[in-house]
């Protein structure tokens, strides 16, 4: 039999050897690790406002990846692209598959006939609400006909076809939940750096169809509109956009790694 002071200096060491297994965060399996970053369009595929869209969204995406290696450099960082140049969608997506990504952002800027609508506004893959989320993931997707042979990689999907994007809207998306969380902190974050906020929003946008991970599409403002075009036309402006995407995504990680 123990002497009583080697007893319960047993059981206060097999107290803390279980608690520490019970009570410490599962950082080995929630953690973010990779991130991918999707600037949109590039090389002949200009965007929207004569290729204003391909140079912002690249800058943005630059500068957002500058802050996360900056900040967290237990993130590994990668680009789909770091230039001017032409990736077709479904090798966007094939990037993040391959480096299995936890995260999976593609940055935009908008447009719209309207010059008098502004803000900033998240997708994520989903039931398109309105007719308006319809044109643009019509818009959005209309570059495949830039690719060749997009008949075949996107088994026979149709661009122009209002059903086409129905169907696809429709796709179950595993990382719903996960990626309607980062897209409201990023909308959250958008407002609080002034920007006006056009919330959360579901679009069948091909870039995001065949990820394998949470994945959001950022829409950054209308360059049709003055105010927004104002804010993206400065560095400053697409700096605190950026700033804006960083602090979201700071916050979905910490939640995600159980920091907070």
């Amino acid at each position: 039999m123990l002497p009583p002071i080697k007893f319960y200096s047993l059981l206060l060491f097999l107290a803390i050897l279980f608690f520490s297994f019970t009570e410490a965060p599962l950082t080995g399996f929630n953690q973010i690790k990779t991130i991918v970053i999707d600037a949109g369009h590039g090389g002949k595929d200009p965007g929207t406002a004569l290729g204003k869209e391909k140079k912002y969204a690249l800058d943005i995406a630059l500068k957002l990846g500058e802050k996360i290696k900056a900040k967290n450099p237990d993130v590994k960082v990668i680009y789909t692209r770091k230039t001017d140049v032409f990736i077709p969608l479904h090798e966007r997506a094939a990037i993040a598959n391959k480096s299995k990504a936890d995260l999976f952002i593609s940055i935009h800027c908008n447009a719209n006939n309207n010059h008098g609508i502004r803000g900033t506004e998240t997708y994520v893959m989903g039931l398109h609400k309105s007719e308006a989320n319809l044109d643009l993931a019509k818009r959005e997707n209309n570059v495949i006909m830039l690719e060749d042979d997009y008949k075949k990689s996107y088994k026979g999907f149709d661009p122009n076809s209002a059903l086409a994007h129905i169907m696809l809207a429709n796709y179950q998306n595993a990382y719903m939940e996960q990626s309607m969380n980062f897209a409201a902190k990023v909308e959250q974050k958008m407002g609080a750096y002034g920007n006006k906020s056009r919330g959360v929003k579901q679009a069948g946008f091909l870039v995001i169809w065949e990820t394998t991970m949470p994945s959001v599409l950022i829409e950054t403002g209308y360059l049709t509109n003055t105010s927004d075009a104002t804010i993206l036309n400065q560095e400053s402006g697409r700096t605190k956009i950026a700033t804006a995407i960083y602090d979201a995504f700071y916050s979905y990680k910490n939640e995600v790694e159980g920091n907070q």
